[in-house]
């Protein structure tokens, strides 16, 4: 991240006193400090999914997978619950406390959630095949980088829209809530389909508050911590994504 450490002894604010070309250079480097700790962090998530995956299970011939020990204990035992809910435990606590924490534990904790997220969605390459997975993550990333772009040029303002698909987002956990008793496929369908929509526009809105950070005069240390949230808001945004267009279009393995 060395572009962004390059304007470490300015604030965001004295850049709006020189020329624009310091401005757009400043806010650039703040933006690739963003893009750089989301790649961290994703890039850690998937370390971590494909060891669990590694060392959850064994193959035993035609696209068959056995679970291992550790397997069970992951996939199929109570603790799974606890695999899946501590992230979420996490990115509340780090979201609330990251104003008063400093930025190594926040860096530290943005990675640990990460590895967390890594180890739950490891049960997805469990489920669907290395090639579905592969197209997912590029269909997703291809999106990603689309609206991301989006939301960082455009001009106009897309606070509403962003209002509104927070509003999706809670509608989306309670149609998941309900459908852990139906079982319907016709509605994890739907939920999957609008869950790209709404994370699509997250992306964009995501982007253009992230962006609009950049103005507010904080101090090199509240940068940094800023750049680790706006990372946290992208990366949930992608992973999200990514999970929706995977249920939708993935292959999943022999049973």
């Amino acid at each position: 991240m060395s572009d962004y450490d390059r304007y470490a002894n300015t604030r965001y604010g004295a850049g709006l006193a020189r020329s624009g070309v310091a401005v757009d250079q400043g806010l650039r480097a703040y933006m690739i400090g963003v893009y750089n700790y989301m790649t961290i962090g994703l890039g850690v998530t998937g370390l971590v999914a494909y060891a669990a995956f590694t060392l959850g299970t064994v193959d035993v011939g035609n696209g068959r997978l056995a679970l291992t020990d550790f397997g069970h204990a992951i996939y199929a035992s109570p603790l799974r619950w606890l695999i899946v809910l501590s992230p979420l435990a996490l990115v509340f606590w780090l979201s609330a406390r990251i104003n008063s924490m400093s930025v190594s534990t926040a860096r530290n904790a943005f990675i640990a959630f990460a590895a967390l997220i890594g180890l739950s969605m490891s049960a997805l390459l469990v489920v669907y095949t290395g090639a579905s997975i592969g197209r997912a993550f590029f269909a997703a990333a291809a999106a990603f980088a689309s609206l991301s772009l989006y939301g960082y040029t455009t001009q106009r303002s897309l606070s509403a829209m962003g209002s509104f698909m927070m509003m999706g987002v809670i509608g989306l956990i309670v149609a998941g809530l309900i459908n852990m008793f139906l079982h319907s496929t016709g509605l994890q369908f739907g939920i999957s389909l609008l869950a790209v929509v709404i994370f699509a526009g997250l992306t964009a809105w995501d982007t253009q508050a992230i962006k609009q950070m950049y103005f507010s005069g904080d101090s090199y240390e509240m940068v940094h911590k800023k750049s680790i949230h706006g990372a946290l808001r992208l990366y949930l945004d992608f992973i999200n994504m990514f999970q929706a267009i995977l249920m939708l279009t993935g292959s999943q393995r022999n049973s």
